[in-house]
């Protein structure tokens, strides 16, 4: 088969309706062969003829998608200069738009021989036990497309498993439960419609590989934060096929998402592979470049830099692996139409040297890349290094993953000694980590439960964690997750308990919603779904972790709709700025104010000591917002009046907020009063005083 030079840019595989062009980086590499696989998994190798700029390639007439290829390198086994290079691997392309076939832990699939690791070579063929890079067609009808771009201060976040979501769905086709195809179903979307969510953030979907010990031990690696290819959407996910089927459906519920006005965020991990430490499988960089891809130990080559807890971390000081970074980024947002990311441990991206730099060469290329610096941008501001924690430290065009937002409000309604500041700042949308820096209230993602830990009824639920089922001895799982009952002793048989944490429930619910900032809502949370207090379900990939919509908690999925929906109605709790306690002339009042259960406003002492309880006006004639006119919007007025106590408290309202507030929630009964019709919503006077129950939330609107 003859070969034409072709070009060394785009890398990876591209197909013009003629041919292929392929092309890929080593600087350590002497010789390069692209392996081409038959139907019958018969292997022809072609040695790539150019290199240019270390960037090997080559044009082949006739070749077109479907095609499974892979790459086998030549070059110097060094390990203790940090080479790798063996021929006997099959190299899955970095750039790899689509992956066939998945990765099984024979011993032809490492580098070396088990039990001897720092011996000879190992020789035997990995092509039977890898997966294979797809060639893929470019061409897809988006039709009239478009993105929803739904302002940052109109956003409510969804986080979801792409699997976990559908796939014991009772009204999805079979066929289709668990995939791309499912999560575009009617039955889907409909479910995030009548939710009122407007983006879903979608668990890792670049391919990814289920890690060697969870195999052995008969688990999977259900999250999928362990990925090889960074352009290749994942092909277990696919209900069409693994030869580019997946591309094509990806796209298409991208479209469907978007028809429906949700936006699609990916959770991208780029801080890691899959490939682990010295003793990991040798699958595709490390026999590329292991020098150029990977952070190594500069005393001793043959270990790796592990700020991840994955075994290794991507080496952000070398161009290339920017290049193939921002070549992701901009291939899921040009080619695959997505909205935004969430990057996976994000400090670890920012590590030139060792400490974490806010002005590393990442950010700066996302910072002046006119594609990726226009979508959203969420980080997970820490990894598990030294100095790794960076809740507030992230540039301007970023929004974080409010970690103190999480433990401050798990605190506070558990009843911890919680500084009253400190629950203030939260509620408000933590102007003390991010508007110092020129961001908005929009740069916190706030939430209270995740993937990683409890979901809300285990969070409520549960005093220990019950991991046993991951077989590590129930001694994983983070520590942040630690007790979560809130104070909610007793049998699950005393309906006492079980009052309460459905109250727990919804007080952490309407605190989400009702807070400045980002909501991030754990998918299931609004169902009921529990893990049976497994805190690190990372590997259950199995109903632990699914989705049980038979069993769904009909009324809290009401409850949590109303309270979306309510958010969305009213600005005053989507504030676009910060609250800066102004006064509005016409009124007298400020656009916020603070007060003790006796409607004394909070003096410095209160501020700087802890209580449980604690009143909030939030006056909707001060929203700092234009509209799309330049007209400043107006909205209601209300209170919110919070209290973490074990007995009821009365709240006295300062008259000068107002004479008369109407009842809008009231988490001591399951629904507000707007969705009973045999309920009529209670007034208050100002002046008069208000019983909050115990452990409870109360939001009153102020009638004119």
């Amino acid at each position: 088969m003859r070969i034409w030079p072709g070009e060394p840019y785009p890398l990876g595989s591209t197909f013009d309706g003629m041919g292929t062009n392929f092309s890929v980086f080593s600087e350590v590499a002497e010789r390069v062969e692209l392996c081409l696989f038959d139907d019958a998994g018969q292997e022809t190798r072609i040695a790539l003829p150019e290199v240019s700029a270390f960037c090997w390639h080559g044009y082949l007439p006739n070749v077109g998608p479907g095609q499974r290829y892979g790459y086998r390198v030549h070059g110097p086994r060094d390990v203790w200069a940090g080479h790798r290079c063996n021929p006997a691997k099959l190299l899955l392309d970095p750039y790899a738009k689509a992956v066939d076939g998945v990765t099984e832990f024979d011993e032809a699939a490492f580098g070396y021989h088990f039990g001897d690791p720092d011996g000879e070579a190992n020789e035997l063929d990995s092509a039977p036990f890898v997966g294979k890079a797809v060639v893929v067609n470019p061409w897809f009808d988006w039709g009239n497309d478009r993105p929803p771009r739904t302002p940052w201060h109109e956003t409510v976040v969804y986080e979801v498993h792409v699997k976990g979501f559908t796939v014991t769905h009772p009204d999805i086709a079979e066929e289709l439960r668990g995939t791309y195809a499912g999560l575009a179903t009617n039955e889907a979307i409909e479910h995030f419609q009548r939710l009122g969510i407007t983006a879903v953030e979608l668990l890792p979907v670049h391919q990814f590989v289920h890690d060697a010990h969870l195999v052995d031990r008969g688990l999977r690696n259900y999250w999928g934060y362990n990925s090889i290819g960074f352009l290749a959407p994942h092909n277990e996910y696919s209900s069409a096929g693994m030869r580019g089927q997946q591309v094509q459906e990806f796209k298409a519920m991208v479209m469907r998402l978007h028809e429906a006005g949700i936006e699609v965020i990916l959770d991208v991990v780029y801080n890691h592979t899959a490939e682990g430490n010295h003793l990991g499988p040798l699958l595709s960089f490390k026999g590329i470049d292991n020098n150029a891809y990977y952070r190594l130990v500069p005393e001793d080559r043959r270990f790796y830099m592990d700020y991840t807890g994955t075994g290794n971390t991507m080496n952000m000081r070398h161009p290339h692996v920017l290049q193939l970074i921002m070549d992701s980024l901009r291939y899921w947002v040009t080619e695959m139409h997505v909205d935004g990311f969430r990057f996976d441990l994000a400090s670890a991206l920012a590590r030139e040297l060792h400490d974490v730099d806010r002005l590393s060469a990442f950010f700066d290329l996302i910072q002046q890349d006119p594609v990726v610096s226009q979508v959203k941008l969420i980080a997970e501001p820490w990894d598990v290094g030294e100095g790794g924690y960076q809740v507030g430290n992230f540039p301007p065009l970023w929004s974080e993953w409010n970690g103190k937002y999480r433990d401050t409000v798990r605190d506070y309604w558990r009843g911890e000694h919680t500084r009253l500041g400190e629950v203030a700042y939260r509620l408000t949308g933590s102007p003390d980590l991010y508007a110092a820096n020129g961001r908005r209230p929009s740069a916190s993602i706030n939430f209270v439960t995740a993937h990683d830990g409890f979901p809300l009824t285990d969070l409520v639920s549960f005093n220990e964690k019950h991991n046993e089922a991951n077989g590590e001895g129930n001694r994983d799982g983070e520590s942040h997750n630690r007790s979560w009952n809130c104070g909610v002793e007793g049998s699950t048989d005393d309906p006492d308990v079980l009052q309460l944490r459905a109250r727990q429930r919804r007080n952490f619910l309407a605190t989400l919603m009702l807070s400045q900032g980002v909501p991030m809502l754990l998918g299931g949370d609004e169902l009921g779904r529990s893990q049976g207090g497994n805190n690190n379900g990372y590997c259950q990939d199995n109903e632990v972790s699914w989705f049980d919509w038979v069993n769904a908690d009909e009324i809290l999925l009401e409850f949590t709709r109303w309270l979306v929906d309510f958010r969305s109605q009213h600005p005053v709790f989507r504030r676009r700025r910060w609250f800066d306690g102004r006064v509005i002339k016409a009124r007298g009042m400020a656009d916020i104010v603070w007060f003790r259960p006796d409607g004394e406003e909070l003096d410095d002492d209160d501020w700087n000591g802890s209580a449980t309880a604690l009143g909030m006006f939030l006056n909707g004639l001060a929203i700092a917002t234009p509209d799309a006119r330049g007209e400043h919007v107006v909205d209601e007025s209300f209170i919110m009046l919070l209290s973490a106590h074990f007995e009821a408290i009365d709240f006295q309202l300062p008259k000068v907020l107002g004479d008369v507030f109407e009842l809008v929630i009231d988490t001591t009964i399951a629904l507000p009063p707007e969705l009973d019709p045999e309920v009529e919503a209670p007034l208050y006077r100002a002046g008069e005083p208000v019983t909050v129950g115990p452990r409870s939330v109360v939001l009153l609107r102020k009638l004119e």
